[in-house]
């Protein structure tokens, strides 16, 4: 890279310590990895401390401070596409290249490893090469790609219909069959202002004596706190009550407010926002301009987990076409005091960034370390300026609100769970792919609706969320009863939900940032007991373990990750005991170490396999 291509990053960036990350993004997708020459000049350009530049870098899975090979290969490692053999083609990956997994090969050509979700679950086994996703991945593919690499032919290069993500919508209702208009939304929300009166669904004070200027963001507003519009994120918080705060929040000089889109979802599991923002991306910029406008904010971000880098080109046309077309920019559409423009933020593969404090320090520039609160972002978020977050869904339905209005969008679903729900539904059913219900769907009709058959479970809402047994099925998609983020995973009875529950933990350990010893240290012990399991090693012992180190992350942890860690091991032990019952083979406390499984590589390199090389007194004791 030259000094003028450096130099054109910085600029294109600002020269902002607080893009740093996207920087750095853009210096190795040139170059490949980060040097330390390249932190050297960014050291000197930022005027920022090299501890501070490799201290951020070295935090996010999909940053490189060391040399890769010219062809990353990560393949996706959630449960699902271990069910579809994602371990048999890893290994088959990396015999034909004679690289080590984890390891980059002697000639710096390749290196192959995983990452924990590539949100492609509907399509799998799936990978990604240099950050572009393989999706349908089997034997024949595995051959073929090995080939492309070890003739190192570019990406380009490579059959096209290998990258193909396809949206595999199966059930639409409000939200995906709406034939959304760009712009509609806006013209519609002013047009209810101009000719009906201010007129809102619900009248309030506000209609007396309201600056003009302020009319439409009120109106706004009411619109959707009568819409009962909550938070699709998972947890669920009224939308109205957050962008309130927000708007009343106090502005320091040369402050202002800032509405933030996470799209970094990364649950497993989870790959609606992708679908969105493939397809229906202008509603969701919609409605982010709608929220600025109700708060009266300027700047907006889109927070787009590195697993979707390759939707970067296609948001950005959508962005550039908004902005010619006066839908973003300087006085919107004409409409006084819609002033709104958005920039996309890349994510590199740090699941906690979908905390919204920790996407907060992350679009800052910094670790993805979530904050403590309060402060809340309402009041103190993106450099310390009131700021709103908001899941993907929650903004399209934003923009459905303004169209038709709180009162229409309040009819559909339950009491208190108003719309429409999308699933992304995946596992052991014929039809993988999304689903929009409204709420008050029951799990049951969702598994009938995907061609799921002989059901033993589903982990709703990911990891984090619910394992539903089949004596449930009948219990409800809302926030009433089980609320989600959107993930439904299908496990039929060929599945051992230990394994399952094994993997979930995996991830967590994974995953978990280290910031707090809770969850650094207790998310690791619980992986080593699910491991311990594994081996056959097992006791009642162990089952308190779990129990102790449950009660520690959920008192102690710093945030949701490390309270959530155990949700899938006590649910898996509670509906499916048996399943750990089997791995109870010892009544008494049992070591995790086996000195004879130690040495069982040791065994296999010298071609031994007799009584003298084992270790105990199950084979002889080798003193």
């Amino acid at each position: 890279m030259s000094s003028a291509s450096l130099e054109n990053i910085l600029r294109k960036y600002d020269g902002s310590p607080h893009n740093l990350l996207q920087i750095l993004r853009e210096v190795q997708e040139a170059e490949g990895w980060i040097s330390p020459e390249r932190v050297a000049e960014l050291e000197q350009a930022l005027a920022m401390p090299r501890s501070k530049i490799v201290g951020a870098a070295s935090f996010y899975s999909f940053l490189h401070l060391e040399p890769v090979g010219h062809y990353r290969i990560l393949f996706s490692d959630n449960i699902t596409d271990r069910m579809l053999g994602n371990q048999a083609l890893m290994e088959q990956l990396c015999n034909l290249l004679w690289v080590e997994p984890g390891k980059v090969s002697e000639d710096g050509l390749v290196s192959v490893t995983t990452t924990s979700c590539t949100g492609m679950c509907d399509q799998g086994p799936a990978l990604l090469v240099n950050g572009r996703a393989i999706t349908r991945v089997d034997a024949a593919r595995i051959e073929a790609l090995a080939e492309r690499v070890r003739n190192q032919v570019p990406l380009a290069e490579w059959p096209a219909e290998w990258f193909q993500v396809d949206d595999n919508v199966r059930r639409r209702d409000i939200l995906l069959d709406s034939q959304f208009e760009p712009g509609s939304a806006l013209r519609a929300l002013h047009a209810r202002v101009e000719t009906q009166g201010v007129q809102a669904s619900n009248p309030r004070s506000w209609r007396e004596g309201l600056p003009r200027g302020l009319v439409g963001p009120a109106t706004m507003l009411d619109e959707v706190k009568h819409a009962n519009l909550r938070g699709r994120g998972g947890a669920g918080f009224t939308t109205a009550l957050k962008w309130e705060a927000c708007r009343n929040a106090p502005l320091a000089p040369g402050q202002d407010r800032i509405v933030v889109c996470n799209a970094d979802e990364g649950e497993p599991g989870t790959f609606k926002d992708r679908v969105l923002l493939t397809s229906h991306a202008d509603m969701v910029f919609e409605g982010m301009t709608l929220a600025a406008y109700a708060v009266g904010a300027r700047r907006g971000f889109l927070y787009l987990r590195g697993e979707y880098r390759y939707l970067l080109e296609h948001l950005e046309g959508v962005l550039a076409r908004r902005r010619r077309d006066h839908l973003l920019g300087h006085n919107i559409l004409g409409i006084p005091g819609a002033d709104f423009d958005i920039r996309i933020h890349v994510g590199f593969g740090a699941y906690v960034c979908g905390e919204e404090s920790a996407l907060i320090e992350s679009l800052e520039g910094k670790r993805g370390t979530p904050r403590n609160r309060p402060p809340f972002p309402v009041t103190n978020g993106y450099l310390d300026q009131p700021t709103i977050v908001n899941n993907v869904e929650t903004f399209a339905a934003t923009s459905l609100i303004a169209l038709h209005g709180g009162e229409w969008y309040r009819n559909i679903g339950t009491a208190q769970s108003a719309g429409s729900k999308i699933l992304s539904v995946s596992g052991d059913c014929e039809r993988p792919g999304i689903y929009e219900f409204p709420f008050g769907v029951t799990v049951a009709e969702v598994l009938e609706a995907c061609g799921a058959r002989d059901t033993q479970a589903v982990q709703v809402s990911g990891p984090s969320g619910f394992t539903i047994a089949a004596h449930e099925f009948e219990r409800k998609i809302c926030f009433e009863d089980i609320p989600t983020a959107g993930a439904f995973m299908v496990f039929d009875k060929r599945r051992d939900m230990f394994e399952v529950a094994r993997n979930f933990v995996h991830f967590f350990a994974h995953e978990s940032c280290g910031f707090c010893t809770p969850c650094r240290v207790g998310t690791s012990l619980l992986r080593n007991l699910m491991d311990k399991l594994h081996n056959g090693q097992g006791s009642p012992y162990d089952f308190q373990e779990i129990e102790r180190l449950n009660h520690i992350l959920q008192a102690m942890s710093h945030c949701g990750l490390g309270h959530s860690a155990c949700n899938p091991v006590l649910d898996t032990i509670e509906k499916f005991r048996p399943a750990y019952e089997a791995r109870m083979v010892h009544r008494d406390f049992t070591p995790a170490f086996d000195l004879d499984r130690a040495l069982s590589q040791a065994r296999q390199m010298t071609g031994r396999d007799d009584e003298m090389a084992h270790f105990g007194t199950e084979h002889g004791d080798a003193r």
